[in-house]
């Protein structure tokens, strides 16, 4: 019994650790609609790991896409989905929208 509760314990302790984490982590929204970003410009601290909520508010298909840092995500009309990134060093990562490619651009600006 005093084995299963300080496993228990250890377990809850781990699970608190995790969410503490996780909390931790910057969350940022890019709204993608008709071709425009709205922020087209996102500061992220660098060196630290972040999440980029996109929502595709447009009417067609959105995509975001960065070749630099090797992100692709394609949204429908009306959807929503999220990235993860990894720790950045300190710089300009340009992104886009492959169906709009006049319109569509962006940059994540890590500092």
């Amino acid at each position: 019994m005093k084995f299963a509760r300080m496993l228990l314990a250890a377990i809850a302790a781990c699970l608190v650790s995790m969410s503490a984490l996780a909390d931790e982590m910057p969350v940022f929204k890019l709204v993608m609609k008709d071709g425009v970003f709205t922020p087209a410009r996102l500061v992220v601290p660098a060196g630290k790991k972040f999440k980029v909520e996109v929502i595709n508010a447009g009417k067609t298909p959105a995509e975001f896409e960065s070749t630099p840092l090797r992100k692709e995500k394609v949204l429908g009309p009306g959807a929503e989905s999220f990235l993860v990134f990894q720790p950045l060093a300190p710089g300009e990562y340009k992104f886009f929208d492959e169906f709009h490619m006049k319109t569509g651009q962006g940059v994540i600006v890590a500092k």
